[in-house]
């Protein structure tokens, strides 16, 4: 497999949100929060271009408008890696050797974190890297919408789980999290063209429908997902909480 140079940064953007519509388009400060996460796409090193993937032509013209790229993608995807697929397709899949994933939800993400990414799936032999934290606090262990990752030596990932895994058998005394380096994870991925080209055309697996993880459809068909370590907070916005949470941090001068 060839080694991954030229990286498109693409952003997953549905006007649809059950919990926040139209959420793309929401102000944040005086901006919205795809015009924010195109912006610190933008500061990336790792990246060679960055592209919004929508459904609704309202975002292409609003992006367009301030002066990003995007382009119209179906809206009957069921996930952003297919989104990501087709946007590939119509900015050139010959022009690029590998995508990252950009969740649309995260007005602030760090560039460095994508770099981080980046410097991942350029490694020689890796076809689909994420991210991922230490857990501080047993919290996270208990919380289902955390999602726990356990890793081998070379850290490819084993298995994603929305339980805390592994199990302690040995209950111990103190906190979990201090007796196992657990690791939560963070919901950014990046692929090699050719990788993607195959993913997206595996039909859901029995694990990943028993735990609604898409990445456990990739390991259970034998595509190894490389793990790199975080120390950037990551923030979604998902809810008009959230969104209230977020205009403060911009009001704060966070």
């Amino acid at each position: 497999m060839s080694r991954v140079q030229r990286i498109l940064g693409i952003i997953p953007a549905r006007h649809a949100s059950s919990r926040l519509p139209g959420k793309p388009l929401v102000d944040i400060g005086g901006k919205s929060m795809v015009q924010r996460v195109v912006e610190q796409a933008m500061r990336s090193n790792g990246l060679s271009a960055v592209v919004v993937a929508t459904d609704d032509q309202r975002i292409v013209d609003h992006v367009l408008a301030f002066g990003g790229d995007a382009v119209l993608t179906s809206a009957s995807h069921a996930s952003g890696t297919d989104r990501c697929w087709e946007a590939l397709e119509v900015v050139g899949k010959e022009k690029f050797d590998g995508v990252v994933n950009i969740q649309g939800d995260e007005p602030f993400i760090e560039p460095a974190q994508i770099d981080e990414l980046c410097a991942c799936l350029m490694q020689p032999g890796v076809s689909i890297a994420t991210l991922a934290q230490v857990v501080t606090s047993d919290e996270d262990l208990d919380d289902p919408g955390e999602v726990l990752i356990t890793v081998d030596r070379s850290m490819n990932a084993l298995y994603f789980s929305r339980a805390a895994i592994p199990f302690l058998r040995d209950q111990g005394t103190g906190a979990r999290h201090t007796r196992f380096r657990y690791l939560k994870h963070v919901g950014i991925y990046a692929y090699s063209a050719e990788v993607l080209w195959k993913i997206v055309r595996m039909p859901p697996s029995p694990l990943e429908l028993a735990e609604s993880l898409e990445q456990l459809r990739w390991l259970e068909n034998g595509v190894a997902v490389r793990v790199g370590l975080t120390e950037h907070p990551s923030f979604c916005v998902d809810t008009p909480e959230d969104l209230e949470q977020a205009r403060r941090k911009v009001r704060a001068g966070k």
